[in-house]
């Protein structure tokens, strides 16, 4: 007897559009009922939707996390000198590179998940990650560094991020938001741990033996949740659209505009944050405690703004925040010197920081809906390699020719209100397309009206308008 569901066509949501980018596999990892015509069931809404949740938070907390913990290695490497004949910039590239090519191999990673299965994606990722963190520890030359917590890391780092993003979707409907939110928390959890654990490992135990810690226990850590995380499976949509029909909406530009800024601004605040604590006199303790809060904080950040987006408009709330990193970094990071004022600026930023991260999902499939998804992260993740590979060098460059920190501090503020900016026009497309009685994303464009239109409104005042969006 076939099982009869009605409305089942309201379920689908942004992230299962991300799922379908980087979860075509060509086997499910359940064999699970379907409708009569094929179509798969709703996600049951919880259940074990739960333990993937806790698998994913802990997969980000041990890769995400760890990556932004490398604050504190660039902290030390910068005042021990630790590789002879290694610059500033050597070290800064480092970190760069563990971001650019996370984004780099995820097309590699999605087509492991499609013609390998998800297991052995993630457990490819664990590999790479591993034997990173290990070579690290034994490196002795720059170009070494590079290939092993720059390169080897990133990769799996890449792996394990590209394999777990569109998991949670397929678990949930109406709590979405919650399980993502409460998932994309583990990234901050992680960082702040390890921020403090970094810090501790290297004054007692020393530099070699804090990667080789961070290793094993990542690698315990993220073989088990690759073995307990499961794929409900999926179907592959066969006139999907390329990224060619996406470059062609306008309103994608300042999207891309969006990523790109916001990333250049995250970058630097996330890396520099405890290297700024040492250049105005604090010790490398303190210095670590910056960095764990800045973590701490979008702990708390990341779940909030993604609960309250729902409620506020994911484009106003976005905006809003993206522009009040912006200004705490404009007003206040540039005249902190001393340990009160940083402290309350690293939990402050902490909070709204990791806005993109958090909206940008809900927000793109606004923009060119659901069809369109998949092509669009694809090129938004191409887009921001540039950004994250060359700013936290290019800030460390400006800083280490300086000996300030103010040609570093006021390009990233400026990068958030450009970001926040870039939204606002975002906005302003969608307002005059609520107008119009249409949808601005890709699904409904070019179709009927579906309510009176109004009279035409410019761009500008568009973006001004009082409007829940």
């Amino acid at each position: 007897m076939a099982v009869q569901l009605s409305n089942t066509s309201a379920i689908p949501d942004v992230a299962e559009a991300a799922h379908d980018l980087t979860h075509k596999s060509a086997i499910p990892s359940i064999a699970e009922p379907r409708l009569e015509d094929g179509t798969p069931l709703p996600p049951p809404n919880g259940g074990y939707g739960w333990v993937c949740t806790a698998c994913v938070f802990i997969v980000y907390a041990n890769t995400l996390g760890i990556n932004a913990s490398y604050g504190n290695f660039l902290a030390h490497y910068l005042e021990t000198q630790a590789h002879p004949g290694a610059k500033p910039l050597d070290y800064a590239f480092v970190g760069a590179i563990s971001l650019s090519f996370c984004y780099l191999c995820s097309p590699a990673a999605a087509y492991s998940i499609r013609y390998l299965g998800l297991r052995t994606a993630l457990l490819i990722g664990v590999c790479f990650q591993t034997l990173g963190l290990i070579t690290a520890s034994f490196a002795t030359q720059t170009w070494q560094l590079y290939l092993s917590q720059g390169v080897c890391f990133a990769i799996g780092m890449g792996f394990l991020f590209t394999g777990t993003i569109g998991i949670i979707p397929q678990w949930f409907t109406t709590r979405r938001s919650l399980a993502s939110g409460l998932a994309a928390a583990g990234s901050g959890f992680g960082g702040m741990v390890y921020s403090f654990a970094v810090g501790a490992m290297i004054r007692s135990l020393g530099l070699d033996w804090a990667l080789r810690i961070l290793g094993i226990v990542s690698c315990a850590m993220n073989a088990v949740c690759a073995l307990l995380l499961r794929d409900r499976g999926a179907y592959i949509t066969k006139d999907a659209p390329t990224v060619r029909q996406v470059i062609r909406r306008p309103a994608v530009y300042p999207l891309l505009g969006f990523a790109c800024f916001s990333l250049l601004a995250y970058t630097v605040n996330m890396f520099s944050l405890a290297h700024y604590a040492r250049f105005v006199g604090l010790s490398s303790p303190q210095s670590n405690l910056m960095a764990a809060l800045f973590n701490a904080a979008q702990v708390v950040g990341r779940p909030s703004v993604g609960l309250f987006s729902d409620k506020m408009g994911r484009l106003n709330l976005a905006a809003a925040l993206t522009f009040i990193a912006g200004f705490l970094a404009l007003a206040m990071w540039i005249s902190t010197d001393f340990l009160a004022s940083l402290t309350a600026y690293s939990v402050l930023a902490g909070l709204v920081a990791g806005t993109f991260w958090a909206t940008i999902a809900p927000i793109t499939a606004e923009v060119v809906g659901l069809k369109m998804m998949p092509a669009t992260l694809t090129l938004m993740w191409l887009s921001i390699v540039l950004p994250s590979t060359f700013a936290q060098p290019l800030a460390t460059l400006i800083v280490h020719k300086t000996s300030n920190y103010i040609g570093a501090q006021i390009p990233t503020g400026c990068a958030y209100i450009a970001a926040a900016a870039c939204l606002m026009l975002v906005r302003g497309k969608k307002v005059q397309y609520m107008k119009r009685g249409q949808d601005i994303s890709a699904d409904n464009i070019g179709g009927q009206p579906s309510r009176p239109q109004e009279p035409e409104i410019g761009l500008l005042r568009a973006m001004w308008v009082n409007a829940r969006v």
